[in-house]
């Protein structure tokens, strides 16, 4: 039986979560296998340890159940356990995982990969999306001879990679010299990004940006990017892995119509199982291969990289977006919730305050003070209040198995929470409602 939440806070408590989490902080960094899993990121003592979770939603170890957004940091777009990937995983289980040669399993994955990301011509698969980016950047980084690489400043996170963690406030541990390989351009500038071009001009290698995300990109910008490497001699990276499926199956540049050299794709791909790809231009991929004369790049060699269920998987999923219109589904469930929480927001008095951005399949929210300044006591008085209500939501990143009852209990949950928010913000003091320290951003210097 699932326990119900209280109204209040103070009354909700997670003993065995707290015990949990406990116990994965004495063993595990961090108390978690990704930061932005951490229970840092949530109020103190109100960070739910799972047990399983079925379609949208799921159960913590003290026997609550939460409707879940953001599902798997955006991987388990199609929901838990969902029976078409299943089936799919439970046929390649009993035939082996793993074998000294490659398995037919990974030539039909290939082959519906480009068949749902037509403007690729070849792929390599691996097991997360650091790895894929990083074989990207390698691979422009050995077709042009250059030395830099040029990512796009506003979005979050790229890689594991040296490359990319240099440049953020965590680089403890990476020289100096590979920083200053890192450079940096704005999203939807391309008079400051061809500026970037010039001042290091012959040296980079390649430009790697998200194509969207919370914001629609400025008409041309794209194929701008575009125009801009051919003409500086550069790579143009797309890093699909929000966008891929959740914009459209073939990702953003299927929905924009600009296609880069090369591409990268994980999360939705497996629905939680381990999968990511490397896709693109086939002179760029092939010298990672052994059909050509020249330096050989050491593109992706992973143990893992074809484990037949999770490309069983891959297949599956793309299977079901493109039959069952998953994506349009998803625009479709985020719609109603982004339209019923701006409602919630306004109608307490905090619609300034409460604010959700972002593509309808991909939303998410700031919190934000009396000021209109980004707040983490606001947003771990609103996260509290959330959770007390049923509601895990790291972000509004909504699934495919979310359904009208759902998006309605969310919208009066947020409702209740935005009462909340007000008398804090008439108190222009969210102290006394945190019962604790505020949740923290995943990238800063110090623990």
């Amino acid at each position: 039986m699932d326990t119900e939440h209280t109204e209040g806070t103070e009354e909700f408590l997670l003993p065995r979560s707290r015990t949990a989490n406990e116990r994965l902080h004495a063993l595990i960094p961090g108390g978690a296998h990704t930061y932005a899993k951490g229970d840092d990121q949530y109020p103190e003592n109100l960070a739910p340890v799972i047990s399983h979770g079925h379609g949208a939603h799921v159960w913590d170890v003290d026997g609550n159940r939460y409707i879940e957004y953001g599902s798997g940091l955006r991987s388990v777009s199609l929901g838990h356990a969902h029976p078409r990937v299943i089936e799919a995983v439970r046929r390649e289980l009993d035939r082996g995982s793993n074998f000294v040669r490659p398995s037919i399993v990974e030539v039909e994955a290939a082959e519906r990969f480009l068949a749902t990301v037509p403007t690729a011509e070849m792929v390599k698969f691996a097991k997360n999306g650091s790895d894929a980016t990083t074989a990207a950047v390698r691979l422009a980084r050995a077709a042009t001879g250059r030395p830099r690489v040029a990512l796009c400043a506003d979005h979050p996170f790229f890689s594991v990679d040296d490359w990319f963690i240099g440049t953020t406030p965590m680089s403890a541990g990476i020289p100096a010299a590979t920083n200053e390989l890192t450079v940096a351009f704005p999203y939807g500038d391309l008079a400051a990004t061809e500026e970037l071009l010039t001042r290091y001009q012959d040296e980079v290698a390649c430009l790697i940006l998200e194509p969207a995300t919370h914001t629609e990109p400025p008409p041309g910008y794209l194929a701008g990017l575009r125009e801009l490497a051919d003409r500086h001699g550069c790579v143009l990276i797309f890093d699909e892995m929000i966008t891929g499926f959740r914009w459209s199956e073939a990702g953003a540049q299927g929905l924009y119509g600009v296609v880069p050299d090369l591409s990268t794709f994980g999360k939705a791909l497996g629905n939680g199982f381990a999968v990511s790809a490397l896709a693109g231009r086939r002179d760029l991929m092939e010298l990672g291969g052994l059909r050509h004369s020249g330096d050989r790049v050491f593109l992706l060699s992973t143990t893992h990289g074809a484990e037949t269920h999770s490309l069983a998987a891959a297949m599956a999923v793309q299977s079901t977006y493109v039959e069952e219109g998953v994506t349009a589904r998803l625009h479709s469930l985020g719609e109603r919730l982004a339209a019923g929480v701006r409602d919630a927001a306004a109608g307490m008095g905090v619609g300034d305050h409460l604010v959700v951005r972002g593509r309808p399949s991909n939303l998410v929210f700031a919190t934000l003070d009396e000021d209109g300044q980004p707040s983490q006591q606001y947003r771990t008085l609103f996260l509290r209040r959330l959770l007390a209500g049923g509601v895990l939501a790291p972000s509004f990143v909504v699934s495919s198995a979310l359904d009208d009852a759902d998006i309605d209990h969310t919208v009066d949950v947020v409702a209740q929470a935005c009462a909340v928010y007000r008398k804090a913000l008439d108190a222009a003091d969210p102290t006394p409602w945190l019962a604790g320290r505020p949740v923290k951003p995943v990238f800063r210097r110090l623990a």
